[in-house]
């Protein structure tokens, strides 16, 4: 165990020079990677020092677009419900190559890529979406159910471990992308959380199932976003963050959820690398299947978890230690500053996904171009069109790198900004080099996540 807590470790630490991979397929390239690693990393710590040693920073504000009523979420949760239903029908009836059926692509494409993107500029769109509310609202109002059965005490616990279960279920299970077994997954899931809802009332929505909190999570760096209250909704735009400056302190559920987004989607990433694979014992050119690595990487997953949230505590106490006697108890601190971690794993996910919504995002189109594979053509779409040349591409590969690394980069100088301001807020920082740890884990978790999108990849 301690063996592997040390790869991991190196692994954050060590970076090293590497080739980049232009798909989860191993396409590599012999981009110059090393230079944006480290330019990068030199820029959010001299951004770091910058805000340590500023008498103030402005804080990020927001403006009113227009305000309207608010109009109930039942119509669009109960579409979503009718769109899941037609989903899992293609899922168990469809096509069974994860390519060319509709479920398979709706989730890990359109509702796991896509929506994290649209939600991260547009705000929470999966509020008026998610397909339980609905469907819950009107059996409980059938039953005559007002009261619970005490969910609500777990606080976010439940969506920790459905957050969990599901990286789990991406990274590691067998058939992931199998579009019978998704289908299963799928359904046996909505109906626990309807199950449980109706139980406990459709409110527990927000705090315990796992995509409502997710999307709610993103939505709070997003420069568009709508606020609820007396009845209407009000839409702004702002500098991004400014709601996650203007939030509550974090629970202990809600830190672990945070932490476990950018722990699973930093070991989606390293899981696939010549490096894991290599500590591991597998050569990266010869791969065997999922069932080989399915207690390592399980391992894997859950001990990546246990690294990064010890690294992000320990940063946070010494923080605290640097700041003096007057400094908060760490319980009191902990919460706020999880929060500025918010752009850092919603930044990762992008890049990390990005060459996907590009590639398997045109499958998407040509599912829904044929969704039964009767030769419909509902789009128009010639049968043959898909196209992956701009990988052969040295141009546009760069210009993806370039991408990868301007999200990543964006991300952190954010996340930076945001620590300052939290910090400042709490009354953490009396003294300014107090400001050091979370800056550096931050340059390190900079340098780390654009080495495992430039790290050669088997996949």
């Amino acid at each position: 165990m301690f063996r592997l807590a040390a790869a991991v470790l190196a692994a954050i630490l060590l970076p090293g020079a590497a080739l980049a991979h232009a798909t989860q397929r191993a396409v590599l390239n012999t981009l110059p990677t090393t230079p944006y690693v480290l330019a990068a990393g030199v820029a959010v710590a001299v951004s770091a020092l910058f805000v340590a040693i500023a008498p103030r920073i402005p804080a990020p504000g927001s403006m009113v677009l227009r305000s309207r009523p608010v109009v109930p979420r039942d119509i669009g949760s109960w579409c979503s419900a009718a769109v899941f239903a037609l989903l899992i029908a293609v899922g168990f009836l469809g096509d069974r190559d994860p390519y060319g059926n509709l479920l398979t692509l709706t989730v890990w494409i359109v509702l796991w890529v896509a929506l994290t993107l649209a939600v991260a500029i547009l705000g929470n769109l999966w509020r008026g979406l998610d397909p339980w509310t609905g469907p819950v609202r009107a059996v409980r109002r059938a039953l005559g159910r007002t009261g619970g059965i005490g969910l609500a005490r777990l606080g976010h616990w439940p969506a920790v471990a459905g957050y969990m279960a599901f990286a789990w279920f991406e990274i590691v299970s067998l058939a992931p992308a199998d579009p019978a077994v998704l289908a299963r997954t799928a359904l046996v899931y909505w109906i626990a959380v309807f199950v449980l809802a109706v139980a406990e009332g459709e409110d527990w929505i927000e705090q315990g199932e796992f995509l409502t909190v997710y999307f709610g999570f993103v939505s709070k760096i997003a420069p568009l976003w709508a606020d609820r209250g007396e009845g209407r909704l009000t839409f702004r735009l702002g500098w991004p963050g400014a709601q996650i400056v203007a939030m509550a302190p974090l629970t202990l559920s809600q830190a672990a959820f945070v932490t476990a987004v950018l722990a699973s989607v930093s070991f989606d990433g390293l899981h696939e690398t010549f490096w894991w694979l290599a500590r591991i014992g597998i050569n990266p050119l010869d791969v065997p299947g999922r069932s080989a690595v399915v207690g390592v990487n399980t391992a894997g997953l859950f001990l990546t978890w246990a690294v990064m949230s010890a690294l992000i505590a320990a940063a946070i106490r010494a923080e605290l230690a640097l700041s003096g006697p007057s400094a908060p108890a760490f319980a009191a601190a902990a919460g706020p500053y999880v929060l500025s971690f918010l752009p850092i794993a919603t930044g990762y996910h992008v890049a990390h996904y990005l060459v996907a919504l590009l590639t398997s995002g045109q499958y998407v189109l040509v599912a829904l171009n044929d969704p039964f594979h009767l030769e419909w053509a509902l789009l128009g779409l010639p049968e043959h069109w898909v196209g992956f040349g701009f990988l052969t591409q040295h141009d546009s590969v760069r210009l993806i790198w370039q991408a990868h690394w301007a999200i990543i980069l964006s991300a952190h100088l954010l996340a930076v900004l945001l620590a300052a301001h939290i910090a400042r807020k709490t009354g953490v920082h009396t003294r300014r080099i107090a400001q050091l740890p979370v800056a550096a884990l931050m340059v390190l978790y900079t340098v780390f996540g654009l080495w495992l999108l430039s790290s050669p990849a088997a996949g």
